[in-house]
């Protein structure tokens, strides 16, 4: 598995198609929702094995945070480390970039997995495309 930073047209492509297969048609999040106003002020991460997306993500900044978002990976390759690949180089990329803390919105089933990777719930739960969440952060 490689995770790279979208450079060109095709990686961001690549990066949307995932987003669209596990956001939009696994958990019917409107495609008006899930691709928004952020994509452009926004560093995009796909992850490939074999050639082939299979894992996606994005980070920005906002309210002087490192903001995850978008984190995504194909239902055939769960549970393989995907997850925990992409979040790592976005992590990397935020120390390079000089953050020191990271914010996230988790859909409340995904806490386990972001919990493991040091992240801690701040927040009640509120819906967010008609899903249940919480924010999450992490100090680097």
């Amino acid at each position: 598995m490689n995770v790279k930073i979208v450079e060109n047209p095709i990686e961001l492509e690549n990066a949307f198609s995932v987003r669209k297969i596990v956001f939009v048609e696994e958990q019917n999040v409107p495609i008006e929702e899930e691709i928004d106003q952020f994509e452009d002020e926004s560093t995009h991460f796909v992850l490939y094995h074999d050639g082939t997306a299979i894992g996606a993500g994005r980070f920005r900044e906002t309210d002087g945070y490192g903001k995850v978002e978008r984190i995504c990976v194909l239902k055939e390759a769960r549970k393989l480390g995907a997850g925990k690949a992409i979040m790592e180089e976005i992590e990397s990329f935020a120390r390079i970039e000089g953050f020191q803390r990271l914010k996230l919105n988790a859909q409340t089933h995904a806490i386990p997995f972001y919990a493991g990777l040091g992240y801690e719930v701040v927040s009640e739960e509120f819906m967010d495309a008609g899903i249940p969440h919480k924010t999450m952060m992490k100090t680097l």
